[in-house]
């Protein structure tokens, strides 16, 4: 049987799970599913249609599936989806999606969201991304797998960030950042790959020389970038790792791709 305090409210039609542990004044909605083995520390408020997979753990006056920060919203039916094993510090925020934006916002498992994170409505969020003290996304922004978005970094609408990104703190990013990139600055530039992420990771010293000769290509000064996009698709067909940066900017979106400053540094 779920492990409810005297002191918090649990909302008839919550969906709870029987190891299920809800701390003292946790506030909990009507169309909110908890999943095996996730623990509300306390003072954490989960509402509207959320759904909160196996193990995560909540920490206090979390606010998580409260009504989007927008103002086209009208209350359409949405839902807020959060992994499994995630852990959310205290004072994170996160919205549902809206009309806009598929009416779902998604965050992957084992994600990592600390204190004052904000997941503004309608972002999606893979596996194992990690944002760090007060993050700011803005709505629609799309993070992938192992990302990992420094402290106090705030992101623009519709940015994606590739897998094994990383963003410095403090940074105001407006445009896409590639898979395997390293942006940080006001209005952020890429500043080369994550060489240490990579490491990590576990990447092989030829797999991260490869990135390395590909990024200096598609950043090079010669030609276009659609011209130098083309020439690394052709001559690394054959790595996948390359071929994720080329989908990536090929894929496009509503923002442009950032791009070094000055250099090419790596």
């Amino acid at each position: 049987m779920a492990s409810i305090h005297p002191t918090a409210i649990v909302a008839d039609g919550a969906k709870l799970a029987e190891d299920v542990e809800i701390g003292p004044f946790c506030v909990i909605g009507a169309g909110v599913e908890l999943r095996s083995g996730v623990a509300l520390r306390s003072h954490v408020v989960v509402d509207g249609t959320t759904t909160i997979g196996e193990c995560t753990t909540i920490f206090p006056f979390a606010s998580v599936g409260m009504p989007p920060q927008d103002k086209k919203f009208q209350g359409e039916e949405s839902r807020l989806e959060i992994g499994a094993h995630c852990v959310i510090r205290e004072h994170v925020t996160i919205n549902p999606g809206t009309q806009g934006g598929g009416l779902v916002t998604r965050i992957g498992d084992r994600c990592l969201l600390l204190v004052g994170a904000h997941v503004a409505h309608d972002c999606i969020i893979g596996n194992d991304v990690i944002l760090v003290n007060n993050v700011l996304l803005g709505g629609h922004v799309t993070i992938a797998d192992f990302g990992i978005i420094g402290g106090g970094a705030a992101l623009h609408q519709f940015v994606r960030v590739g897998e094994h990104a990383f963003v410095g703190g403090m940074s105001a990013v407006e445009n896409d950042v590639i898979p395997f990139g390293s942006a940080i600055g006001n209005r952020a530039n890429l500043g080369g790959l994550n060489i240490v992420g990579l490491k990590r990771r576990g990447y092989e010293r030829e797999a991260i020389h490869a990135l390395r000769r590909a990024y200096r290509l598609l950043f090079a000064q010669e030609g276009t970038l659609h011209e130098r996009l083309r020439d690394v698709a052709q001559e690394f067909a054959d790595d996948a790792n390359v071929q994720k940066i080329v989908s990536f900017i090929e894929e496009g979106g509503s923002r442009a791709i950032c791009t070094p400053r000055g250099g090419r540094e790596v």
